[in-house]
């Protein structure tokens, strides 16, 4: 996790000190999300992400893009079991290729804080998950003028989010939940 967050800041640095242009905006959007790993009989929750980024433009084509989100995530169980709904402060930091003036992809790291995790919307299990959440994600947008454009973005989840202690490592490698999201975005840059 050092080396993901160092490599982060690392890049961060890299894009600040030879930035040609740098734009500040805001986006929100739709979240598909579900739990994947170690689960079963669980379908998709239907949530939300809104948060603010800044494009670095490196060189021409190419940008870092810094993202902070709330986004909202879990997942739906058949045959009775609770659904889970967690809340996310997510820090992606992606790096955005423009394919052509309108239309780009983008690949990176996020990093995830849990703000809260309730089943069906009453009990609160937050301390039986850990707090820190890793993903990578990938995406393509597409940009209708200079300020306005949408995208889609999956995020796969690299962490286990359960933190149930385990007697020795081979159940805690047999057992992992990890978050699964799909995003679809408005973006709008200032």
């Amino acid at each position: 996790m050092k080396k993901i967050i160092l490599s982060a800041i690392a890049m961060m640095a890299f894009a600040f000190s030879n930035a040609q242009e740098t734009r500040f905006g805001v986006k929100g959007g739709l979240n598909i999300s579900t739990l994947t790993g170690d689960v079963s009989d669980n379908k998709s929750l239907i949530g939300f992400h809104v948060g603010g980024f800044a494009e670095i433009k490196v060189i021409e084509r190419l940008a870092i893009q810094p993202e902070l989100l709330y986004s909202t995530q879990g997942s739906k169980f058949k045959y009775g079991a609770p659904d889970v709904k967690m809340d996310y402060i997510n820090i992606p930091v992606l790096a955005k290729f423009y394919i052509t003036k309108q239309f780009t992809v983008e690949a990176g790291p996020q990093i995830g804080f849990l703000v809260s995790a309730k089943q069906n919307g009453y009990d609160n299990f937050k301390d039986d998950l850990k707090s820190v959440d890793l993903g990578f994600n990938f995406g393509a947008g597409y940009n209708f003028t200079d300020n306005l454009s949408a995208g889609i973005r999956y995020t796969v989840g690299i962490s286990n989010i359960d933190d149930t202690e385990f007697d020795n490592v081979e159940d805690y490698y047999d057992y992992s939940i990890r978050n699964g999201n799909l995003a679809l975005s408005l973006a709008y840059k200032f």
